[in-house]
């Protein structure tokens, strides 16, 4: 059985993509290379490879229902001390993505998850305190308004999130 590493996230446009690749690089994060800017809908989640057909099924059906909406990125926020994470804050449009991450969740990828979802856009995560400090501070005045019209299907491969498809807002 052939098992793969999936997941599901909004992307970030430019040129905020790459203001916040640059931050998680500065920052030290162990995966800022691997790992583009987004808004997780779906963590990582192993499948059998057998069932991508019926998860895109489903993927198309939660994106077809679904309106676009405006993000606002404002500020940071922590995981501290539970995680080892700093974060860009969704300061707006929120809601709207978890609407969509239970929806996404459902169906056939209906699975527990390890902590109550928070959207959010990961900028250092697993690096020492004093780095997760200077991130908290330096990127608190980081500010950033997109429309949102569509999430995408990643997958792990050799340690690299690839994009597989994405899914347009059609509602």
């Amino acid at each position: 059985m052939s098992r793969r590493n999936i997941g599901v996230a909004i992307g970030i446009p430019e040129p905020y993509k790459t203001q916040l690749q640059d931050a998680r690089e500065r920052y030290g994060d162990p995966n800022a290379a691997d790992v583009p800017p987004h808004v997780t809908l779906l963590p990582p989640t192993l499948i059998d490879g057998l069932q991508l057909p019926i998860v895109e099924q489903h993927l198309r059906k939660v994106a077809a229902a679904r309106s676009p909406f405006e993000l606002h990125l404002s500020g940071t926020g922590t995981f501290r001390p539970v995680s080892p994470v700093v974060f860009v804050t969704v300061a707006e449009g929120a809601g709207d993505c978890e609407e969509i991450e239970r929806a996404v969740r459902g169906g056939p990828m209906r699975r527990q998850i390890r902590f109550p979802y928070h959207p959010h856009v990961t900028i250092a995560h697993d690096v020492r305190a004093e780095l997760l400090d200077r991130a908290f501070t330096e990127m608190a005045g980081f500010g950033a308004r997109f429309p949102v019209a569509s999430f995408q299907l990643f997958e792990k491969v050799q340690d690299v999130w690839r994009p597989l498809e994405e899914y347009a807002f059609n509602a």
